[in-house]
């Protein structure tokens, strides 16, 4: 294989061969490529170290996901919370099918995910992800800065409480030890309609809209 032409896939393709065969990282990167006759260089084209390989892992997985519900008919046309459903199944799914790997890349580190280094490519994606659902309120030109400021950190913390939940989603999807992980669907369909009511608009949107009516209120006394 050497000296020629060496796809992403092909050097996830052979990692994920090797670390679920032997349950460990291989020693480095000589030994790795040179087991699989690669040259140093064609690793190096696409990655700088071991962990930033695996992070591309669950990135590809995400990617997958959004791409394959995009493209089905009524997606357009789905409210938030039908895309943020099918984004579930489907990651979850995906997941599902690669396990084993799953669980090597971050099963024994379960109880530390939002720790983990490898997960903070996957969390900027998911995050380019919720803004596209439109939950967070969009900036507008007209607004003073103030306002800005205070829309942006609403729109900040709609996406760091979606991003706890899929790390709670992830966490339950590990541990479950049921029937074709059914219990994990079960979670999601509860969890994410529950969020919708909690995280959502309504009572976000009401405590900006107080934060708006004090800030004006106050302008007004000291005018």
């Amino acid at each position: 294989m050497k000296n020629t032409e060496v796809t992403q896939e092909k050097i996830l393709d052979i990692y994920s061969k090797y670390v679920l065969r032997n349950n460990k990282k291989p020693l480095n990167v000589f030994t790795f490529c040179d087991e699989h006759e690669l040259d140093e260089s064609q690793f190096y084209f696409f990655y700088a170290n071991f962990d930033q390989l695996e992070a591309d892992y669950l990135k590809y997985f995400m990617n997958q996901s959004i791409l394959l519900i995009s493209k089905e008919e009524d997606y357009e046309g789905d409210d938030a919370k039908t895309k943020m459903l099918s984004f579930y199944y489907t990651f979850f799914e995906q997941l599902t099918m690669n396990r084993s790997l799953v669980i090597y890349l971050i099963g024994s580190d379960k109880n530390n995910l939002d720790h983990l280094k490898k997960l903070c490519t996957l969390k900027k994606e998911f995050q380019s992800f919720i803004k596209t659902l439109a939950i967070s309120q969009p900036l507008m030109e007209s607004q003073n800065e103030n306002m800005a400021k205070i829309e942006r950190f609403k729109n900040k913390g709609i996406e760091e409480l979606y991003w706890g939940h899929f790390l709670t989603t992830l966490k339950f999807w590990i541990e479950d030890t049921s029937s074709n992980f059914e219990k994990t669907d079960i979670f999601i369909e509860k969890s994410v309609d529950t969020s919708f009511e909690l995280f959502e608009i309504k009572p976000l949107k009401k405590l900006v809209d107080l934060g708006k009516f004090l800030f004006n209120e106050k302008i007004k006394n000291n005018s």
